[in-house]
């Protein structure tokens, strides 16, 4: 047995480390301790680009913000509608994760929790798993959670007091808007639309801005999500200016006023509205006293999008509008990554820490 057959990255065999995983159709995110106990965070674009050495002539491969930003006309994100569909993307799928721990050096020895969407499509499930569980890590043990349920963790208290209540959880994704109601972690009403999400509000951002400039500007969406993340405010929004190069040389500068406030308002009020009126209706038609519980509880609101500023007490002043009640929203210290800090206090109880 050779040495790094004994220990993995300060380790000893015998030690099982906590791992959350959240693999998502924009970012991925880990979060695990290391051997001084610090909790680690990688967090990056779910995508790869293929290129040609330009000597040899082997096929190279580009992970994360490097390919996004080298090759952006080629660029992969294996899994935009939230989950690998077939085999090429679950390969693809495969190779990015497979590289990602090895280049981080995720600990071989580890107890992993993976978060995966509510999304009824049981063949992409399937494929996700796979990628997940026949990758190198998790060789103690490997679990997966609801990714709803992964992220209110972080947002209902330091440790894992959200498995014991009943409330109501909306993730705010790229590829999928989630509402779900937990009773002691059981999925009592799960809902999911791919009609309101991110990438939903890049596509209207790209139109916006066309229109905005009266045709001068066209900007391809990875330029619109950056506006986006960038610049989408609920509190104190402000114009900004971007250059792009004209056709046959020189440069144009223009301002954004509308473009990317208009997609953003439309978004929010699309996801009040499909949780107002479809999915808490639904949910109190089958579980009216549940349903009052847990509406007497904060909503979790989680997801890349509740990152924006101001964006959760919109939702909150909107749905508490539209339900005509107070309703109380709480959001994690970081919603893009509540995900995997949710997974990995799973992660953190199955080892007994």
């Amino acid at each position: 047995m050779t040495e790094s057959d004994d220990e993995t990255d300060g380790f000893e065999s015998s030690q099982s480390v906590p791992v959350g995983v959240k693999l998502g159709s924009t970012r991925t995110v880990l979060r695990y301790p290391d051997a001084s106990g610090q909790v680690q965070t990688i967090r990056t674009l779910t995508c790869l680009a293929t290129y040609e050495d330009a000597i040899t002539g082997d096929e190279r491969v580009l992970f994360g913000e490097q390919a996004a930003a080298e090759y952006p006309d080629r660029v992969e994100f294996m899994l935009r509608s939230g989950l690998p569909e077939d085999d090429e993307r679950t390969e693809l799928a495969r190779r990015y994760f497979d590289e990602l721990v090895e280049t981080n050096g995720v600990p071989r020895e580890s107890t992993v929790v993976y978060a995966i969407p509510t999304i009824d499509n049981e063949a992409g499930l399937k494929n996700l798993s796979r990628v997940i569980e026949d990758s190198d890590i998790g060789r103690v043990e490997m679990r997966s959670y609801p990714e709803s349920l992964c992220s209110s963790i972080p947002a209902l208290g330091d440790g894992v007091e959200a498995i014991d209540e009943v409330f109501v959880a909306v993730n705010m994704g790229s590829t999928n808007l989630e509402a779900c109601a937990y009773r002691r972690g059981e999925q009592l009403h799960p809902f999911s639309t791919g009609s309101v999400t991110g990438n939903a509000v890049d596509r209207r951002i790209v139109n916006n801005v066309e229109e905005e400039t009266q045709g001068r500007v066209h900007v391809d969406p990875t330029t619109a999500r950056e506006y986006k993340e960038d610049h989408g405010d609920f509190e104190t929004f402000e114009p900004f200016s971007d250059v792009v190069q004209q056709p046959g040389g020189g440069s144009h500068e223009f301002t954004i006023e509308d473009s990317v406030m208009d997609a953003l308002n439309w978004y929010l009020d699309e996801a009040v509205d499909r949780v107002a009126n479809e999915f808490l209706p639904e949910f109190a038609n089958e579980f009216m006293k549940p349903y009052q519980m847990a509406l007497s509880n904060p909503v979790a609101l989680t997801g890349g999008m509740a990152c924006l500023p101001g964006l959760a007490d919109e939702f909150e002043a909107r749905l508490s509008a539209e339900l005509d009640r107070d309703v109380d929203v709480v959001t994690p210290p970081e919603p893009d990554t509540a995900a995997a800090e949710g997974a990995m206090r799973i992660a953190e109880r199955l080892t007994g820490d």
